[in-house]
């Protein structure tokens, strides 16, 4: 049975009441430490997952959207300006994913949270940011979904900044802030040119609404916009992507975005701001896929983004930044498979990288409530005292790494052979590019794992703050059982999700590719390959090979980490800090261009030219009434001469010119 509009209303509605709920009635009325908020919180988000796997459901075997008229919300001039859900396969999915990951995370959060002064608040802002990410990928207008996308980037700043005591936290809350907005910035050029050309589009038979995303659709595919037009328009709202999924080179502020609480880090490197981005991109692919040059920068982009931030991931030592490069190094695989056109590569890999980045992210909770860091120098031994959270670590670290028969393993070998197989130069740089980043990857991933669960403990946060004067508590033993429970589904996900989710053979009522099929509607022509057996094992010998030589440094220690970094010394100080991109943008380009270049100029422009302008009109004013008041003597027979003279002038040039 097909999902009512109503129905589908609540799946945004139903997170967005928990906000409420928590706001008025539960923050007034209860105590700040009540388990109230949590449990409404999970209540709604758990009955939105039922309604957007009825969603789903209603969607699968249909290439068109559920067609439901869109509601109206104010006139802009003569354009109608409404209120819609567009319920396609894209969004169908999105919803599965976006409230599914989001229920585990709260779920987790009961247990990370407890105790925490601000608990009934972070509930409260962990349900508008579902409900907001849920609102943004059921818009059916661009407004209104630029409304959403605005929504999720301010909830990205309260809960970043969570903590903002901390003046870490404020820090990268801010920072978090404006960096995406100079991405959305892009977007919204976007949104206006749309809105100044309207003309372009209601001229047609019948007319078309260049706020509808549908309509947009219409547009692109009739050619009523000219290709640079099209190249344009993709440009600006792949920059929106850009800043909201941390591509380069608006990448720095999302490692900095750590300093939140680390369920928000599971929530946002998962399933909610930084898929936006690449949502975004795929909503309006039918434009991307008009323009070439837009097509080609988004996949040069994506592949180099993919290898620059897993680079960075080699050498850090902080367990949730070297998961925040991961992030943007996975986001930069999904947008290479976008502009080559994998449109249902890129979501499948989507879909998985939700599930196993999330359950990555609650290990690093939960190895920090035991250890009291997350600096992986002083972690160690880990695995005897958490069986659990090392089981579920590891099955996650697999299938980042793309080994069989996890997850990650099927959706980054779609996007290998999608890259592979389509031919020309940008593909094959992507390729190459791609298959750097899965050795990257399993270095990486096995390098934290080693690092954090393997040989003895190195004493935790005691060691870590030894000479500071501080008291951290270690604690090793299991997470609670609140805290386990998620990562256990996330990794029974991360293991057969996969194969499940877009099989390479039929499993009895499981569809051949039913995911990617299912993404190939009318406006999006995408259908799986073949499984390629040769690729496969390709990737896998990468991955294998990556996972064995972090194994040599830091389990078998046969090879010296330490020597390593000293041999390679500039090269390891360049990725360690981090390309010297944060100096580039605060110390150069902020402080010395911003601050004092063009701030200098405009203040010497306001001292010497503005303030002088106007100390000049005053002078200029004083003086000539002095002069003036020099010509009022009061004598009548001065004033007749003066007036006499006068007349005798306008006389002269009267004759002489007139």
């Amino acid at each position: 049975m097909q999902i009512p509009e109503l129905a589908a209303w609540f799946i945004f509605l139903l997170p967005l009441g928990s906000f409420l709920v928590i706001i008025f009635i539960i923050r007034p009325f209860f105590n700040q430490h009540s388990k109230a908020a949590g449990y409404v919180t999970i209540l709604a988000i758990a009955a939105a997952l039922v309604l957007s796997a009825w969603a789903l459901q209603s969607t699968l075997g249909h290439d068109d959207p559920i067609g439901w008229e869109p509601h109206s919300w104010l006139n802009l001039g003569d354009l109608p300006l409404r209120l819609g859900i567009l319920m396609d396969p894209l969004t169908s999915i999105m919803v599965v994913v976006v409230s599914g990951v989001s229920l585990m995370v709260q779920i987790y959060s009961l247990g990370y949270m407890r105790g925490d002064s601000g608990y009934d608040r972070y509930f409260a802002y962990m349900s508008l940011f579902t409900a907001s990410m849920l609102g943004l990928v059921m818009a059916s207008n661009i407004v209104q979904l630029y409304v959403f996308w605005e929504l999720v980037g301010l909830c990205s700043y309260l809960l970043i900044g969570f903590w903002y005591h901390r003046p870490a936290a404020a820090a990268a809350a801010k920072k978090a802030f404006i960096v995406t907005r100079l991405g959305d910035f892009g977007f919204l050029l976007a949104i206006l040119y749309l809105f100044f050309n309207a003309g372009t589009f209601t001229s047609q038979t019948p007319p078309l609404n260049p706020l509808e995303i549908s309509d947009i659709y219409q547009a692109a595919k009739l050619g009523i916009l000219g290709s640079g037009v099209v190249t344009w328009l993709a440009i600006g709202i792949f920059a929106g992507a850009v800043g909201k999924s941390g591509q380069f080179p608006l990448h720095t502020w999302l490692p900095d975005a750590m300093e939140g609480p680390t369920p928000v880090s599971a929530l946002i490197h998962a399933a909610t701001m930084v898929a936006a981005g690449v949502f975004l991109v795929a909503r309006f692919f039918p434009l991307f896929v008009e323009s070439p040059t837009a097509m080609n920068t988004v996949a040069l982009i994506g592949g180099f983004t993919a290898v620059f931030a897993a680079s960075m991931g080699l050498v850090m030592n902080d367990i949730k930044r070297v998961l925040a490069y991961s992030t943007i190094s996975q986001l930069g695989y999904m947008m290479l498979a976008l502009g080559i056109g994998a449109y249902g590569a890129a979501i499948f890999h989507l879909f998985t990288h939700a599930f196993f980045k999330a359950l990555l992210f609650m290990g690093a909770g939960s190895v920090n409530h035991a250890s009291g860091t997350f600096d992986m120098r002083y972690m160690g031994g880990l695995r005897k005292h958490m069986p659990w959270t090392y089981a579920t670590f590891l099955i996650a670290g697999l299938s980042l790494a793309g080994i069989f028969p996890m997850a990650g393993f099927w959706s980054k070998d779609e996007i290998l052979l999608e890259a592979l197989n389509k031919g020309g130069v940008v593909s094959s740089i992507v390729f190459w590019l791609a298959l750097i980043g899965v050795f990257m990857t399993a270095f990486y991933i096995f390098r934290a794992l080693f690092m954090t669960f393997e040989s003895e403990f190195r004493g935790g946060a005691e060691a870590e703050s030894k000479g500071h004067g501080e008291a951290h508590p270690v604690h090793l033993r299991e997470s609670p059982a609140v805290m386990v429970l998620p990562m256990v589904i996330l990794g029974a996900a991360s293991l057969g999700g996969g194969f499940l989710a877009n099989p390479t053979t039929a499993l009895g009522i499981i569809p051949i590719h039913w995911i990617s099929n299912h993404l190939s509607a009318e406006t999006v022509e995408f259908h799986a390959p073949a499984f390629n057996i040769g690729l496969a094992i390709l990737s896998s010998l990468v991955a294998v090979a990556g996972i064995g030589l972090a194994y040599l440094m830091y389990h078998a220690r046969r090879v010296s980490a330490e020597n390593m970094a000293r041999r390679f010394r500039p090269a390891y100080t360049l990725l360690s800090k981090k390309y010297y991109f944060d100096e580039a943008y605060e110390d150069f380009l902020t402080t010395r261009i911003f601050y004092r270049m063009i701030s200098g100029i405009l203040d010497w422009w306001d001292r010497a030219v503005v303030d002088g302008l106007v100390d000049g009109v005053g002078w200029f004013g004083r003086n000539t009434g002095r002069a003036l008041a020099l010509l009022q003597t009061g004598q009548v027979q001065s004033y007749g001469a003066g007036i006499s003279i006068g007349i005798l002038i306008i006389l002269g040039v009267y004759f002489i010119w007139g």
